[in-house]
């Protein structure tokens, strides 16, 4: 997830080189440079596809387009490659950092291959005159300070990856982490011959119900303080989507993991009635088994938070992998007064 710093800085560039791109290319028009109009307009649907699925959490539509919108940018380039065009061929040096920054490395280096041979082609072109070779020079200047800012980037990543464990909003543990932090757990409580669980906690969203983002994601840091509180200090707890943690118990057996789900499920109700959100909390408990391992202890608790919430919601339920997967150990009931 980027910091507040960084979605600041993206919102504010995203903006300003978007506005300045279609000045630029209302400009083109009016000088008659219809291309490079077109030119300019798909960068900016580059920048602003990409920065509105940023803010929208990855939405994926957004950026397909915004990975279309550069393809169509190599596309319109070729000609004025191949051609050297006056004042639009400058324009391919924009490309080796877009591909970069919109699409997978591997991918961004597949599609750096086919610029290349564009430039070189044109390097080759004597009747292009004594420029070209200017341009190709700038060109691959491009592609080596789009490689150095690639690098820079993983780099800043990979440092920074310790510092990111936990989520801004509600300060639970990212779920990047979960799947080896629970691997560690079970393969401690093996060792050491003690038992484990695992609870899953969600909001009730029924078929059909309006959902109020607003509301919700302004309750979430009150969610995550919750959730802080009620768990012991050696327990951990992780965002594994809008709407769901999951916390990981060690020591602690199926039927405590059970209660201790119910009374954060009661108290999350509780603290949804008090900002005036009429929703309900449901959750699924499953103990660790011989066996078991992350992603099956996992799925354990999802079958059974999605049993409960199959039941009505409002409810606690837990998973006995031993009858089945739509077994359970215990249920508590819903609250009589929902």
């Amino acid at each position: 997830m980027p910091s507040v710093a960084e979605t600041f800085l993206f919102s504010r560039f995203a903006r300003i080189a978007t506005v300045g791109l279609l000045i630029i290319a209302a400009f083109s028009a009016w000088r008659g440079a219809f291309t490079a109009a077109v030119t300019a307009v798909v960068c900016a649907g580059m920048i602003w596809a990409r920065y509105r699925a940023e803010i929208a959490t990855g939405n994926s539509s957004l950026i397909i387009a915004a990975r279309l919108l550069n393809l169509l940018f190599l596309v319109a380039l070729a000609p004025a490659i191949l051609t050297h065009a006056p004042g639009l061929a400058q324009w391919s040096y924009i490309f080796p950092l877009s591909a970069f920054a919109l699409w997978p490395l591997p991918w961004a280096g597949i599609l750096i291959l086919p610029y290349l041979a564009l430039v070189i082609a044109a390097g080759l072109d004597a009747s292009l005159g004594p420029d070209r070779h200017q341009f190709v020079a700038c060109a691959l200047l491009a592609v080596l300070l789009s490689g150095i800012f690639v690098f820079l980037r993983e780099y800043k990543t990979r440092q920074l990856a310790p510092l990111r464990r936990t989520d801004e909003l509600t300060q639970a543990a990212s779920r990047d982490y979960l799947s080896a932090d629970l691997h560690k757990e079970i393969q401690r409580s093996e060792r050491e011959g003690i038992e484990m669980a695992v609870l899953l906690i969600g909001l009730d969203i029924h078929r059909g119900d309006a959902l109020p983002e607003d509301d919700i994601h302004a309750i979430l840091p009150r969610i995550g303080r919750y959730l802080h509180s009620q768990l012991r200090d050696f327990d951990s707890y992780y965002r594994v989507a809008d709407l769901q943690f999951l916390a990981i118990l060690p020591g602690t057996n199926t039927a405590e993991a059970t209660r201790k789900a119910e009374v954060v499920r009661k108290g999350l109700r509780n603290l949804l009635e008090s900002h005036e959100m009429d929703m309900t909390v449901s959750a699924g408990v499953a103990g660790l088994n011989i066996g078991d391992d992350a992603e099956s202890l996992q799925r354990a608790a999802a079958r059974a938070l999605q049993r409960a919430q199959q039941q009505g919601g409002n409810r606690t339920q837990s998973f006995s992998a031993w009858s089945g997967a739509d077994a359970t150990e215990q249920q508590s009931e819903a609250d009589p007064h929902d």
